[in-house]
This record gives structure tokens, sequence and C-alpha cells, in this order.
């Protein structure tokens, strides 16, 4: 019995995170804020009774803020139940294909340049409703300031994010302040099936980068929230399918897509959660919500939802893990940089992949450690001889001037083509020239 209270709590104090967060991440994402809770809802009760993963909580990530606005504006609103119903059924195409384990081989580096890149992104795109007009600038600092000194109260099991939320609505609602507010639709009308005909090579490759990325946040979330309570593990297959089952529904609703959130599964371990029930929960008391009480959406100023977006960027951005990365692998370091600031130039797309490329680069040169060596009786190689360290072994061979050159590979553990016909052209070329040449270890 105490464990299903426990349950309980958790579930409203995961409500109360993710409400402010489906909204905020639907308004900056360019489509109804009604839609962004039903992929909360959604998350909650789909993927929720999924097997899978038992504490993560799934919903609108502020981490796909950035791909949804860009496919909204390029393909229209209507195409996004289309490329969300894509992204869902490749995903469990992936489970099924127990591809969910290989998520979690990129490189920590890119993953957290990755969500670097979208906090700047966010917080950049939150800037023009919060700097508007002097009484939204108030607002949007007032909200950010409750947030951050709530957590320093002995009340922080009430969310900071919905005490900023509700202080500063209050606010505005009190003293009737001229400020922007959020417009709210119906279900009815917002909630709509997808078009198919709007399929084409362009919202095809789209609904790929939403399944890559979201796919990718959610095995990252999975493998943080592991670490953070002594129950099951996530079994990282079936949790893909459960992603990709609650993507795909939410693409029949035309709704935002969804992932796996930290910040919500967070809040879920911490509210002392034992079973998939509180994130179940969580889910039945959105719907409620946007059934009973849509209008309470429409007293909440934009700046105050950007002011919350702001706070979440800022932690996407994690300016701590990327100095401490700084500190004690600089190589690590830039790559990171090179992904977040491509992400911020470009889109989010190019800078995830040209970071990939960097790091897989970067791994091969570091395993790419080959030493050279000049012995009195000729050279020594020890290492993994490839194309990287070509230069440095032709640069050697060319300084031996030796009559006899015994050249020793036994402490070689890899030897690429490139290195190898590289050997074997000077040996030739050696004995051309009269020298002998004695090759030990191959």
């Amino acid at each position: 019995m105490k464990k299903h209270w426990t349950d309980l709590g958790a579930s409203i104090v995961v409500f109360l995170v993710a409400l402010p967060l489906c909204v905020g991440v639907a308004v900056a994402s360019g489509v109804p804020a009604e839609l962004g809770i039903v992929t909360g809802v959604v998350g909650g009760i789909v993927v929720g009774l999924l097997p899978g993963s038992t504490m993560q909580v799934s919903g609108p990530a502020a981490g796909l803020t950035v791909l949804v606005a860009d496919a909204v504006s390029r393909h229209g609103i209507q195409a996004l139940g289309v490329i969300v119903l894509g992204a869902g059924l490749l995903q469990v195409a992936l489970g099924l294909a127990r591809c969910g384990r290989w998520f979690r081989a990129i490189s920590p580096s890119v993953v957290q340049g990755m969500l670097a890149g979208i906090g700047l992104v966010l917080i950049f795109g939150q800037l023009k409703p919060i700097v508007a007009s002097p009484v939204a600038l108030a607002l949007g600092l007032l909200t950010v300031v409750i947030m951050l000194l709530w957590q320093r109260t002995p009340m922080k099991v009430v969310p900071g994010i919905l005490v900023g939320v509700v202080v500063c609505t209050g606010l505005a609602a009190l003293l009737a302040l001229p400020v922007d507010k959020i417009s709210v639709g119906t279900l009815s009308t917002d909630v709509h099936l997808p078009d198919l005909s709007l399929l084409n090579t362009g919202v095809i490759g789209t609904a790929v980068v939403f399944a890559l990325v979201a796919s990718a946040e959610s095995m990252f979330s999975a493998a943080a929230v592991d670490r953070m309570h002594n129950g099951p593990r996530t079994q990282y297959n079936k949790e893909l399918v459960a992603q990709g089952v609650g993507n795909t529904i939410c693409g029949l609703l035309g709704a935002l897509p969804m992932t796996a959130v930290i910040v919500r599964s967070a809040a879920n371990v911490s509210a002392g959660a034992r079973t998939k029930a509180s994130r179940v929960l969580h889910g039945v008391w959105l719907l409620l919500f946007v059934v009973l009480l849509p209008g309470l959406l429409t007293l909440i100023p934009l700046a105050v939802l950007a002011a919350v977006l702001v706070h979440a960027g800022w932690k996407l951005l994690g300016l701590k893990q990327l100095v401490t990365l700084w500190r004690t692998d600089k190589p690590e370091g830039a790559v990171l940089v090179l992904t977040a600031g491509l992400i911020v130039a470009t889109d989010l797309l190019t800078g995830t992949v040209v970071g990939l490329l960097a790091a897989v680069v970067k791994t091969a040169w570091d395993v790419s450690r080959l030493s050279v060596v000049v012995t009195p009786d000729g050279v020594a190689l020890r290492g993994n001889a490839t194309f990287l360290r070509l230069p440095v072994l032709l640069d050697e061979l060319e300084r031996v001037d030796r009559e006899h050159v015994r050249m020793d590979l036994s402490g070689v553990r890899h030897l690429d083509q490139a290195c190898g016909q590289a050997i074997d052209q000077w040996v030739d070329e050696s004995r051309k020239a009269g020298k002998t040449v004695e090759l030990v270890g191959r």
C-alpha cells in the first residue's frame, strides 16, 4: 500500500513539472500549445504501460524543439504528423532489429555537444518574447529567479518551474499587465489524422532525422536514469520499441514527437517512484487537464514560458561539464565545442554529423599510436601502424642510412595496408640500392 501512495505522490510531482514544459516546448516549436500536452499524455499512458524502462518519463522534449520548428517552417504544420508517424515506425523497426544498444555507442562529447548546441539555440530563440517589452522582461527575469531560489527552500518538493509559472501568471492577471499570452485552440481542431499525400523525399529525410535524434536522446536518458535508482534496469531494445509506438500514435494525432526526458525522469525518481504507475498516472493528470481546464493556459504570458525554456536551455548547455571535460581532455572538449558551434551556425543534423565524424577521426588518431625508433641495428616499430601515421613512418625510414638494416616489427599490434605497402616498397628500394634488410616479426 505504501508503494502505491508513493507512486501517486510522484505522479503529481511529475505532472506539475511536465505541464509547463509540454506547453513551452509546443509554443517554442511553433505548434498549438495543447498538442504538447497530447504528446505528454501519450508518453505517460501509452509508453508508460509498455515494457522497456520503469522510471524514465516520456513527452515532448526541449531537445527536439529546434528540429520541430525547422520541420514546421520547411514543410508546414500539416506535415508534422506524417513526419512523426514515419519516425515512430522507424523506431519500432530499429527496436525489433535489436539496435537499441547501438545508440549508446555515440561519443559522450558529441552527445554533450548536441545538447549544448540545442540549449544555445533554445536560449537565443526565446530572447524575443522576453525582451518584447520592459514588462515582459521583468516577468521573464522574475520567473527565472523564482525557479532558482525555490530549489533552496524546504518546500522544494513542489517543482520550482510550477511555482515560477503560477506566481508570475498570477501577477500578470492580477495587475492586468500588457503582455502577450498563449493562444489555445481546441483538440477537435488541432488533433487530426496525418495527410499521407504530403509524403515526399524531404519529409522522409526529416522523419529519419527525427527517429535517430529522438532515439539517441531516449537511450542516453535511459543510461542516465538507470544510474539514479536501484530498480530494474532499462531493456534498451524494448524501450526503443515503446518510444516508437508512442511516436507512431503522436503522428496519427498530428502531435509533437516525444523522447524520454531526463528532467521529468529525474523528478520521478527524486519523488520516490517505485513502479511504472507514477508515469502512467502523470499522463492521466495531463489528459484530465487538457480536457477539463484548457482555458487556464490562456492566462500564461509568453515571456513566462520563454523564461522556463531559457532555464531548460541553460541546463542543456552544461557549462560545468564542458569546463571539466576541457580540463581533463582538450581534444574531447574540442569535439564538444565544434558540435555545439555548428548546430548554432547551421542546423542540428549538420552539427551532429560533423561532430560524429570528428569523434571518429580523433579516436582513429588516438588508437594509431606508432613509435618508430632508430636503433643501432636499424629500425624498431611499436604500436598501431595505420595510414594516419604514414608520414611519420616514411620520414623515419628516409633517415636510415646503413648498409645492413634490421627492421623489427614484432612490437606492431596492427599493420594496415598503407603502411604495409610503404614498408615493402622501402625494403625493395633499399635492396636494389645494394643494402641488406632483415625483417623481424613479419
